[in-house]
């Protein structure tokens, strides 16, 4: 086992404070940290001591992975973990299926599109379901809500801008996909001044809802929701197509999983993220980055995510988040103090601390690891069960990787 130091991204929409204060280093920092990343995507490796974990996998993929994992994932590390933190919403944004990372990927390579130009919309072959757990109150918006609910959502703003596009839809419930796809696909194409004015006028009712405040707390909530990303994305098209989406709004330890296809943004918080070892996005608005609609209109998925919640299993100190996917599973330690666990595993793992602190050890003689929030462990596959103790008197939180 290993320290793994993770690789700082410093997107736009990031904190100055989030991150750095979870590891104790000062704040404000110089740039906006939004994610800190734990795993072996070329674009961004963590290091174990000056060498880059990648390399490491690459020298040994049986010793680092594991027979199984090594044979399944062609010599490669499944997943990559991250703690993100969101002081800005993320852009409106949905990931390709398996088939459709390797043709759009390929596709893109026969075109002589750098992997990191800034017009690249497929950077691996990869696709990406993710997990995300929250470590503060965490507010997202993710998948599209039932079309019935959303109906509801239209009623209390009633707008007769809104309504008139309201015209293509019909009520057989088992055309809800086809309705969804035909609304939103009108929405993110519509000439740019007819799109900014229905959302001036779109913006001006919800106003006068939030102001009346005798509407659902669920709409309220979306509304006020939707004032704030137009705010700060006056005019945009993904303010239209937050209409359409869950909001959610996540207290620490609560999940949500996305699988590909679904149309999501984070808008707020701090939490833990792990998904397949991609840095694919299709992107459909809030963001100054490259948008390809005709792209992201083919990978999205229009049914309904009724409830995007994970249903969380917890036992003693641990928590699971049972997701529908291969490449990673998720386990939350709380741990007491002086109490610890044991990580039996037969494939890689990587442990993430993000309170109090650890120690980490094969057995009485090892002299142990020290974790801290913000730092990690890597442990190959070829290395025994590592146990894992609470060394601080306010106990320890950790989150533990495998595939």
């Amino acid at each position: 086992m290993h320290l793994l130091t993770g690789t700082v991204r410093t997107y736009p929409w990031g904190s100055r404070t989030a991150i750095a204060e979870l590891r104790g280093l000062p704040t404000p920092s110089s740039r906006p940290e939004a994610e800190l990343w734990f795993g072996s995507h070329p674009g961004g490796s963590s290091t174990v001591g000056d060498t880059p974990l990648i390399d490491i996998i690459a020298a040994d993929p049986t010793a680092a992975l594991g027979t199984r994992v090594c044979s399944r994932y062609d010599g490669r590390l499944p997943f990559l973990m991250k703690i993100l933190a969101a002081a800005e919403p993320l852009s409106l944004q949905a990931h390709p299926s398996l088939s459709q990372a390797q043709e759009g990927c390929a596709r893109e390579d026969a075109a002589g599109i750098p992997r990191n130009a800034n017009n690249r919309n497929y950077r691996d072959d990869n696709h990406k379901p993710e997990l995300i757990v929250a470590l503060t109150d965490f507010e997202a918006l993710a998948g599209f809500r039932p079309l019935a609910r959303t109906m509801r959502l239209f009623d209390a703003i009633s707008c007769p801008e809104l309504a008139r596009y309201l015209t293509m839809l019909d009520s057989d419930p088992e055309h809800e996909e086809t309705n969804l796809r035909a609304l939103f696909t009108t929405w993110i194409t519509i000439p740019a001044a007819t799109r900014i004015s229905l959302i001036d006028k779109v913006i001006e009712c919800i106003g006068e809802t939030v102001r009346r405040n005798d509407s659902e707390e669920w709409i309220i909530d979306v509304l006020r929701n939707i004032l704030a990303l137009n705010e700060r994305y006056p005019g945009d098209v993904g303010v239209l197509g937050a209409l359409l989406l869950n909001k959610i709004n996540l207290k620490p330890g609560e999940a949500v999983f996305l699988d590909a296809g679904q149309l999501h943004a984070y808008v707020s918080g701090m939490g833990v993220e792990i998904m397949a070892n991609s840095d694919n996005v299709l992107r459909g608005g809030l963001t100054s980055k490259h948008v390809d609609v005709p792209e992201l209109v083919r990978v999205l998925s229009f049914s309904s995510l009724a409830q995007p919640l994970v249903r969380s299993e917890t036992t003693g100190e641990a928590t699971h988040y049972p997701v529908p996917t291969d490449e990673f599973d998720l386990t939350r330690f709380n741990l007491r103090p002086g109490s610890s666990g044991v990580v039996e595993h037969d494939g890689p793992v990587i442990v993430l601390c993000t309170a109090g602190q650890v120690a980490a050890g094969h057995g009485v003689d090892d002299e142990p690891l020290i974790l801290t929030p913000g730092s990690a462990l890597w442990i190959p596959a070829s290395e025994s069960a590592v146990t894992m103790s609470a060394s601080t008197a306010d106990g320890a939180e950790l989150f533990v990787a495998k595939a």
